[in-house]
């Protein structure tokens, strides 16, 4: 499988601030993570909740580093980080990854946001940051699929505040640009994966399905923005890839990287 975008691909991604990969990991490799993530002590250990508006909570774990285990193989996975460079414009780093579980019937929804919105506090001077949100479980409207606004990372960093636990976008601009962009639900199956711009407006509604949704989203840096102050995420660290099959040969020998919520 390549690990790399097509001309037609980066045009689409520059265009639209985001790219669905299709099938990007096969189902065995991305069940084998589910299985994993399941039973993982340390993961719920580290999970914590995040409310939205109403007061509906979603749960994550959160990790600033790549490591030895699985989570990581995913995040060093060169599918995706070949990709990522390609579109940062060079070496990238782990900036961090999260597994956001929205439980059934009670999951909380995101708040419009972009993700540089607050990351720029964290001493990043450029917006060459982008995400890619791997699809662990079947993601639909009725599970509270991730939600873009075609285009929006155009608009540049937008001003952000505190909505419930979370950090939202200026509701101002967002209806705004909703009366102007093309809201597009992204429903996936697992294995695919969304690449998506740090200016990239995007949110998700609660849970109200009998369905959990998982998905674990690695977050890059382009070492050329290599914070200029220390924050709760890390600065530059080089990020050693793994080779292809690295997901199918990891055995649980190391305990995983996740930590509890930052600081």
């Amino acid at each position: 499988m390549s690990t790399t975008f097509t001309p037609a691909e980066l045009a689409e991604y520059d265009r639209d601030g985001y790219f669905l990969a299709r099938g990007l990991f096969d189902r065995d490799e991305v069940q084998k993570l589910l299985a994993f993530g399941q039973q993982d002590a340390s993961l719920f250990s580290a999970t914590y909740g995040r409310k939205d508006s109403t007061g509906r909570e979603t749960k994550l774990a959160l990790w600033n580093e790549a490591g030895e285990d699985l989570y990581s193989m995913f995040g060093r996975s060169p599918r995706i980080v070949d990709r990522m460079e390609q579109l940062l414009g060079g070496e990238v780093y782990l900036y961090h990854m999260k597994m956001n579980m929205k439980e059934p019937r009670v999951g909380g929804a995101w708040e419009w946001h972009q993700d540089y919105g607050y990351w720029y506090n964290n001493g990043c001077l450029y917006p060459l940051m982008a995400s890619c949100m791997l699809a662990v479980t079947r993601s639909n409207q009725a599970n509270g699929c991730l939600q873009v606004l075609r285009g929006s990372h155009h608009m540049g960093r937008i001003d952000h505040g505190k909505t419930g636990d979370q950090t939202g976008a200026d509701m101002e601009r967002v209806n705004a640009a909703l009366g102007r962009l093309e809201l597009v639900y992204v429903e996936t199956e697992p294995g695919d994966a969304l690449f998506f711009h740090g200016n990239t407006l995007h949110r998700s509604d609660q849970n109200l399905s009998d369905e959990a949704r998982w998905s674990l989203i690695c977050c890059y840096n382009a070492k050329a923005n290599d914070p200029y102050k220390e924050s709760k995420h890390p600065r530059y660290t080089p990020l050693a890839k793994v080779d292809a099959e690295a997901i199918r040969r990891w055995q649980p020998t190391a305990p995983s990287g996740v930590t509890s919520p930052p600081g």
